[in-house]
């Protein structure tokens, strides 16, 4: 079985570097980036679609969808929620902390360990339901770093990077 995985184009708080964004549309650009990745995503033979239900992951969706594909929206690809820290600027975070597995330096968000144990119950439902097919998640930079460690484990550190994903970049999983 394989698992494609998008991050969603480009958003304007994406391009000003600000967290969070949730109710979020993509931008120009974002536009731009997703119909550049369904020309990828054309030569995949994907038999569906699992997308975050966001305004910008919808309308990626949308865009590289160029076959139709069926689609499943569900929640738990959803990004994190940043609680407080929505709409504060990136430059005044500790990333590699922020997004650490293990961290609890940064409260009023949802942890981690959170976005994984939901990540990790979607993914396994996947496997069970679908495992003849060839998927797709569109979905978002904090969760794909959950679903970054289902595949390859949570390093003894807790920590994956804070640039993993660029928009609409496409990553292989094989199950």
């Amino acid at each position: 079985m394989k698992i494609y995985v998008i991050r969603h184009g480009e958003t304007d708080s994406n391009l000003k570097n600000i967290v969070g964004g949730i109710k979020e549309d993509l931008n120009e650009n974002g536009i731009k980036q997703a119909e550049k990745a369904s020309e990828k995503i054309a030569n995949l033979n994907i038999d569906l679609i699992i997308c975050s239900p966001a305004d910008r992951t919808k309308h990626t969706c949308n865009i590289i969808n160029k076959d139709n594909i069926p689609i499943i929206f569900d929640e738990r690809l959803i990004e994190r929620d940043v609680g407080i820290y929505e709409n504060k600027d990136w430059n005044n975070i500790d990333r590699k902390v922020f997004w650490n597995y293990y961290s609890t330096k940064y409260t009023g968000l949802e942890t981690m360990k959170s976005v994984y144990k939901r990540v990790a119950e979607c993914l396994d439902e996947v496997k069970e339901k679908y495992k003849d097919k060839t998927i797709l998640l569109v979905t978002h930079g904090g969760t794909l770093r959950a679903i970054y460690w289902y595949f390859n484990g949570i390093p003894e550190d807790g920590n994956v990077g804070y640039d993993m994903h660029a928009n609409c970049e496409i990553k292989e999983y094989e199950l």
